[in-house]
């Protein structure tokens, strides 16, 4: 239900669920991409396996919570928009 007690409207809901996949992708992208930098040399290089194991449990803990976080970010982002200004006023701190 919107403000005013009402039903949303189909492009509301659309916009919703284009809102919700764009969060989803790039917090997988954010998580991927993360986690390959953190934890991509241990998988690429011969390190010593204290370090090696270090960067991988490391890459494992950050990723999720990159994704969470970029979920939320997105979501809250979206759920509270910018007020736009009123036309032929200015803002006090302009």
């Amino acid at each position: 239900m919107d403000a005013h007690g009402g039903r949303r409207s189909q492009a509301e809901r659309d916009a919703m669920t284009v809102e919700i996949g764009y969060a989803l992708v790039s917090a997988t992208f954010a998580a991927i991409v993360l986690f390959g930098a953190v934890a991509g040399p241990a998988l690429l290089f011969d390190l010593p396996g204290l370090l090696s194991t270090a960067l991988l449990r490391l890459g494992l803990v950050i990723a999720p919570l990159v994704f969470v976080a970029r979920v939320v970010s997105v979501l809250l982002r979206f759920r509270w928009p910018a007020r736009p200004g009123r036309p032929g006023r200015t803002s006090p701190d302009s």
